[in-house]
């Protein structure tokens, strides 16, 4: 989505109405974000609005970019990989194997062979939804709860530390282990993009 270079906009302050209603959204989207949910939209902190291409804004708060949504009519706020490299324990994950790296820096759409190989980790679903104290990373490197079609997820790499992309499912993850073949993620936002290389102060 980001393939291209973007140019910096100009910002707009939001109301506080506006962001007690993001953070919610935040809340409901990403619940494992609730204990630093002080420490990434404070009270008193001043939230502002980029508007991007393609019907996209970017939330900033202090020149860090925080989060974005594709269209303002869309609910689903997706971190900005920034605040996945913060808080990496707080988001829903899968994990690509080495090979599959480059495609996925290039901006390419995640294809299953990715995430099924040996080097991948797709979800075990030992806990449900409503177990949030057991969600998480396995000791294997595993998301706990299966994903649906649809949810964010943030994409890491075989051998690497930080996450290297973050988008919406097409398939769900059950599915995709069931199936073996076909897309995952498309339209990443990922290292290197033009939303990764916007300026935001």
């Amino acid at each position: 989505m980001f393939k291209k270079e973007i140019n910096t906009a100009p910002k707009s302050k939001l109301k506080s109405s506006v962001q007690r209603g993001l953070r919610q959204s935040l809340l409901t989207t990403y619940p494992l974000l609730g204990p630093y949910m002080d420490e990434i939209l404070p009270k008193k902190g001043s939230l502002e609005a980029m508007k991007l291409p393609d019907r996209c804004t970017l939330y900033v708060l202090d020149a860090q970019p925080l989060f974005f949504q594709h269209d303002t009519s869309a609910t689903t706020l997706l971190p900005h990989l920034r605040l996945v490299h913060r808080f990496p324990a707080a988001f829903p994950s899968v994990r690509i194997d080495r090979g599959a790296i480059r495609f996925v820096l290039s901006g390419a759409t995640l294809m299953a062979p990715g995430l099924t190989s040996a080097g991948g980790r797709l979800p075990t679903g030992a806990t449900g939804p409503q177990d949030l104290e057991a969600q998480g990373l396995d000791d294997d490197e595993h998301w706990t709860r299966e994903l649906e079609k649809g949810e964010p997820v943030v994409v890491r790499a075989e051998g690497k530390v930080e996450a290297c992309a973050v988008g919406f499912l097409v398939e769900g993850t059950r599915e995709v282990k069931e199936k073996g073949k076909g897309p995952v993620v498309e339209d990443a936002h990922y290292l290197g993009d033009g939303l990764w290389k916007l300026a935001t102060d």
